[in-house]
């Protein structure tokens, strides 16, 4: 179940769906549109920071043992290029969801720009409230997305219902590891979120919305123990970014992940936790 690293000082989803508005154009240049962290394999790992990103994408998917053809939903789907990476790689036809509007129009001119929009769509809502049929996806994705929900057993129960029986939900998240829980809040807070859960509470948790546990992948230390390439990937594009944003876009963007990453593997993990909606 969800516990008391649930943050008591949220903002909004209106206000959540703003902070996304605002941070998509930095977003859309440093990640290439994957808003969401990175896989290196250890500190010799010299792989782009965007490569890294993909990385993480692919161990997503391949927990899902997606099918050319399969129905899936990327919940969260950020600026559109996750789910534009599973239909090119995967042969999936995907459909995302987002909050944001002005990340679902960098999206969708990405899809264009593809020229993949006969198997990728995108729509603004709210995963608690976005009317999708019963059981129309085969699969879901949930990238670092379900930390912003406002009623995450509402949201769960949607995406249950949308989902066909036998089919898989696969989340990442920063998970709450040596970090008390007190202080686990307030780090979510700081960043927006309305939580932070070890890997055993978002198991709980999915449980209680009706799923069944399949496999949980701790991979912190090669995701956010991994802090100074991110810092590294910054100073190597200081000029590229600054021409397009402004010096002090880069030193914010640069304290930001400083500030985040922080508290360390020790304290914060990731987890890729995958579940399954029961055959019957």
């Amino acid at each position: 179940m969800e516990s008391a690293t649930t943050t008591g000082q949220t903002p909004e989803t209106d206000e959540t769906a703003e902070m996304f508005d605002e941070s998509s154009d930095m977003s859309s240049v440093f990640n290439d549109g994957q808003v969401h962290l990175a896989y290196w394999y250890d500190d010799e790992d010299d792989a782009p920071l965007i490569e890294a990103t993909q990385r993480l994408t692919r161990k997503v998917a391949d927990s899902l043992r997606l099918r050319k053809g399969d129905r899936v939903l990327d919940v969260g789907c950020g600026l559109g290029a996750p789910a534009i990476q599973l239909a090119t790689e995967y042969g999936v036809q995907v459909t995302g969801v987002n909050i944001s509007t002005v990340q679902v129009a960098e999206a969708q001119a990405r899809v264009r720009a593809a020229g993949m929009a006969d198997q990728v769509t995108f729509r603004v809502g709210d995963y608690g409230s976005v009317d999708f049929p019963e059981g129309s996806f085969d699969a879901m994705v949930a990238m670092e997305s379900l930390v912003y929900v406002d009623d995450l057993g509402h949201a769960l129960g949607n995406l249950h219902r949308a989902l066909r029986p036998g089919g898989l939900l696969s989340l990442t998240e920063t998970t709450r590891e040596g970090l008390g829980v007190e202080a686990a809040g307030q780090f979510a807070s700081d960043f927006g979120a309305k939580r932070m859960l070890s890997v055993a509470e978002w198991v709980d948790t999915l449980r209680e919305a009706g799923f069944e546990p399949v496999e949980s992948l701790h991979c912190g230390p090669r995701v956010f123990g991994m802090g100074p390439k991110y810092l590294q990937a910054v100073d190597t594009r200081r000029d590229e970014l600054a021409g397009r944003f402004g010096e002090a876009a880069v030193d914010e963007l640069r304290r930001t992940l400083e500030t985040f990453f922080a508290p360390g593997a020790d304290q914060i993990g990731y987890a890729v936790v995958t579940v399954q909606k029961p055959r019957n």
